[in-house]
């Protein structure tokens, strides 16, 4: 049966404006970095992406390396787009990325000007698109001059095979500088995409500061740390999860945290909502992130993450005690 999205998609989903830019991205993004791999089932992460789109959810956050394997995540987004989603390409917001290892020798990886280009080229095809909407520097390359990563990231928009560049994972000087550079280029840096979270707060630290000078968006990943925030590991480490198997999160990280993570389930109880709703909503707090990206396993998580929404507020003796627990 043929997907027809809902007449209803745009009714609750807020959206912010991207830095200074005419750019409105959702508050909550779908990202691709797990779950819609090659060793994933296809039919789940369909509905997921289907349902997130139903839902208002128009960006999808993706990169050359995503998967497993990489390059398997595009492939399947790549026929999301051809089998349901063509139709409304215009509606949708799609990212890619380069800077990460895809393939052997010295030019499979980091920030070159040949691998960049190749990168993108290869993600055009995967996902079957002439274009994508935001293409990133995955991660800063310091052997590289960043005139040349920089260079290739506006070249691309001048080739048309990208509309808007930005960055991800790069500290608060390199990111002043990456801005600087190609606002000289003609294409301004459209965004950041940093890890943030009740646990990571790292952007707090300069960062923030350089993004509202630059007139940069911040589209934040991991804001729920890695599923510490979503009460699954109140109890202790579940036989199968991430934790348990090392996958991104050790053992030791998770047991480290827990008091903070228990102080703050007891906050979002007064809330009147789950961890991860408030977890949610703590990050969409700053002026400067225009929106959170959430990786969902089921459309049952998706929906409760997309809750969150409902409730972004914070009382002044809310966020005094959430300091308060983060010092445990």
């Amino acid at each position: 049966m043929s997907y027809l999205a809902s007449p209803a998609r745009y009714d609750s989903m807020p959206y912010a404006r991207c830095g200074r830019s005419g750019l409105k991205l959702p508050r909550i993004a779908l990202g691709m970095w797990q779950n819609f791999g090659d060793v994933d089932r296809y039919t789940t992460g369909r509905e997921v992406a289907l349902r997130a789109f139903d839902l208002g959810v128009t960006y999808f956050d993706l990169a050359n390396n995503y998967g497993p394997t990489p390059g398997s995540a595009e492939l399947n987004f790549g026929r999301m787009l051809r089998e349901d989603l063509h139709p409304y390409r215009d509606e949708l917001v799609i990212a890619t990325k380069a800077g990460y290892h895809m393939w052997e020798g010295p030019y499979g990886e980091w920030g070159s000007r040949k691998y960049v280009l190749a990168s993108l080229d290869q993600s055009l095809k995967r996902m079957g698109l002439d274009y994508v909407d935001i293409f990133y520097s995955h991660r800063f390359d310091p052997e590289t001059p960043l005139e040349e990563t920089l260079g290739a990231l506006a070249h691309a928009v001048r080739l048309g095979k990208a509309l808007y560049v930005g960055i991800s994972n790069y500290p608060a000087e390199q990111t002043r500088r990456a801005a600087a550079i190609l606002r000289e280029l003609g294409t301004p840096c459209l965004v950041h995409q940093p890890r943030y979270n009740l646990l990571d707060r790292w952007i707090e630290d300069g960062l923030t500061d350089v993004l509202a000078k630059e007139g940069m968006g911040a589209v934040v990943f991991s804001p729920l740390a890695q599923g510490q925030l979503t009460g699954r590991y109140l109890q202790g480490i579940p036989e199968g999860s991430r934790a348990s198997k090392a996958l991104f999160l050790k053992a030791d990280q998770v047991e480290t945290n827990l008091p903070k993570v228990r102080a703050l389930n007891a906050i979002a109880e007064r809330r009147g909502q789950p961890l991860a709703e408030m977890a949610l909503a703590w990050v969409l707090r700053l002026p400067v992130v225009t929106s959170a990206i959430i990786g969902a396993s089921s459309v049952a998580q998706l929906e409760q993450n997309l809750h969150a929404l409902t409730r972004l507020d914070f009382s002044s003796k809310e966020l005094a005690e959430i300091e308060t627990a983060l010092r445990q």
